[in-house]
């Protein structure tokens, strides 16, 4: 097995009482993805700050600014050889170990997408980084991925979702999971899977970022089994209990039955010590009516068999 990182998009979100978040962040997680840099390119003085906050073995990646592709086609213009510029001594100063480039819908369909790969990748020096890219609304044609290939790039996908297609070394899997608009929080055996996945004999270095809603707490869970072989409890209650836990963070009353299952179902509870069950099992096992409190839910699921 080769080595394995695990971690999150971003640390502002990591929720701290006070202080550093990105220290706090950095003493849970081996890794973490940059992704503020999609949207604005930040200071050398910023990059070098977070450098220093964390350990020496923590492992930087990087978000390639959106404009190098949804704007500019990733055409060897002069704005985008700056960006480019830009965005290698971002990777330097962090020494990141990859750049990933978010190919947009209308671009991953341009037939001459592989040329302006192989112009591209010609043209980029980032030492120890590597560059990965991720394929949106589409896959990449064989030629694309054969460009990704002559230039050792990365196929950058959710791992819980499918496999790479270029061969490489080193697996880099953003997992957004399977709900809309990243709102999934991944179960043990898919937790499991990815780990099986990314520990396979061909990847020297997987890197797992994680970005759903859960993000945090789906990394810590990973790294709790990997370390321990086990899962450990959600809520520290089961049953019911858990369940109330679980609804009690933001269900909104009155609501219909076809509302909970929607706003709630992604989410999971102990069902027992040992079994994490996703919500939507039972709450769909509600009568359609309208409930008025948590407590009216949970009387009418004790009717059945949680």
């Amino acid at each position: 097995m080769g080595q394995l990182s695990i971690g999150a998009g971003g640390w502002d979100y990591f929720s701290v009482p006070s202080g550093d978040r990105l220290k706090a962040y950095s003493s849970a997680y081996d890794f973490v993805e940059v992704n503020s840099t999609y949207y604005r390119l930040p200071s050398p003085v910023a990059v070098s700050s977070w450098r220093r906050r964390v350990p020496s073995g923590f492992e930087f990646s990087v978000r390639c600014h959106k404009d190098l592709a949804e704007l500019h086609r990733l055409e060897l213009t002069s704005k985008n050889v700056r960006l480019v510029d830009s965005m290698e001594k971002i990777c330097g100063q962090l020494r990141a170990t990859a750049l990933i480039i978010l190919i947009p819908k209308e671009l991953v369909g341009d037939e001459e997408l592989s040329s302006k790969l192989s112009a591209f990748l010609s043209t980029v020096s980032l030492g120890r980084t590597r560059v990965a890219f991720e394929f949106r609304g589409g896959e990449p044609t064989d030629d694309t991925l054969k460009a990704l290939q002559d230039h050792d790039a990365v196929h950058s996908v959710d791992i819980s979702r499918q496999y790479p297609n270029v061969e490489s070394n080193i697996l880099y899997s953003r997992l957004f999971g399977k709900g809309n608009q990243n709102v999934y929080e991944f179960d043990d055996n898919e937790l499991q899977d990815i780990a099986a996945k990314a520990s396979g004999p061909k990847f020297e270095n997987s890197i797992l970022a994680f970005h759903g809603v859960r993000m945090y707490r789906d990394a810590a869970r990973l790294k709790t089994f990997l370390n321990s072989g086990q899962f450990h409890s959600l809520t520290g209650q089961v049953g019911l209990k858990s369940l109330s836990e679980v609804l009690s963070e933001d269900a909104r009353f009155p609501t219909s039955k076809s509302r909970l299952v929607d706003e709630q179902g992604w989410k999971l509870f102990d069902k027992t010590a040992e079994e994490r069950v996703r919500a939507r099992v039972f709450l769909e096992k509600l009568p359609e009516k309208t409930f008025t409190t948590i407590d009216e839910v949970l009387s009418s699921l004790g009717e059945t068999s949680l």
